[in-house]
């Protein structure tokens, strides 16, 4: 039986040196090693410098985004993002802090996991509860997507016609969306 394969979007980010390198050497290193465990690579887009969220948390980031092909699931695909930000030496004890490496299932198709209450009762919290909570279980696509330019930037080189399954908007509008402002924010390297 063939395997099903879907495209999976992945946000990469990184505001300190890990054993890599600088921030722009780490995230090219996670780009190697999702090509090696995670499936065929669709597309990479360019590097992104962006202010650390929430403001004021951290140093720059440099952001950039993914497409690719792969037959795993979506928990198997966070599963492996992890094993990779550990091997580039993130730590995971405060929320939102400077990290060496940060990957984001962003989606996996057009899936919606794990329903549509969950999906939306995290879409639609509140500032100060998303800084306090995480969610027990693996929410596809992220809640805060269409949200953070950051990442939306990044996706439009890769995925601009991906539509979200809930909201029923492309990247592109999506990032459309966004106060110029915050898209002003993200600055190509």
């Amino acid at each position: 039986m063939p395997q099903i394969r879907s495209i999976a979007l992945i946000a990469l980010g990184s505001n300190t040196p890990s054993g890599a390198g600088d921030p722009t050497e780490t995230v090219e290193k996670a780009v190697a090693a999702i090509a090696q465990s995670v499936g065929v690579i669709r597309g990479v887009s360019r590097l992104y410098a962006t202010p650390a969220f929430p403001v004021g948390s951290g140093p720059d980031f440099v952001n950039a985004a993914l497409a690719v092909s792969t037959g795993l699931s979506a928990p198997r695909v966070i599963e492996i993002l992890h094993g990779i930000e550990a091997q580039m030496g993130r730590l995971r004890h405060e929320r939102w802090a400077p990290r060496t490496l940060d990957l984001d299932l962003i989606a996996l198709g057009d899936r919606l996991l794990p329903d549509a209450q969950t999906h939306e009762t995290w879409r639609s919290m509140p500032l100060a509860q998303q800084m306090t909570q995480t969610p027990d279980r693996l929410i596809v696509p992220h809640p805060r997507v269409q949200e953070r330019a950051f990442v939306l930037v990044p996706l439009t080189d890769v995925a601009p016609d991906w539509v979200h399954p809930a909201l029923n908007l492309s990247v592109a509008q999506m990032l459309a969306a966004l106060p110029d402002d915050l898209k002003s924010e993200v600055v190509a390297l």
